[in-house]
């Protein structure tokens, strides 16, 4: 398993715009084989800010993400939304243990 933290700031007024395409790829994304979790979170205090939280059954499960129809569209129209690069950081998994998720 790999866990991947992607922490994404967004353009106040594209807030609206960025949740929509990120939806539309996170349903997407949840269908995929290598794909046991894909969850998009907004920090309540800043509503500017997100979190993606994907987790990966395998170590090349997010390159194969990325070679997606849909990963390409969510990139593309959201490039222009963020204020900022989005940053990620890459986890082990812990608990629960790689066979419930």
């Amino acid at each position: 398993m790999l866990i991947v933290h992607v922490f994404v700031n967004v353009k106040a007024d594209k807030v609206d715009a960025f949740k929509k395409a990120t939806i539309q790829n996170a349903q997407s994304s949840v269908k995929e084989l290598g794909v046991a979790r894909f969850d998009a979170v907004q920090q309540r205090d800043d509503p500017t800010k997100f979190v993606l939280v994907e987790v990966y059954r395998t170590p090349d499960a997010p390159a194969k993400h990325k070679e997606t129809a849909h990963y390409a569209e969510w990139r593309d129209t959201v490039a222009e939304m963020m204020a900022e690069p989005r940053t990620s950081i890459k986890y082990s998994n812990i608990f629960p243990d790689d066979c419930s998720w």
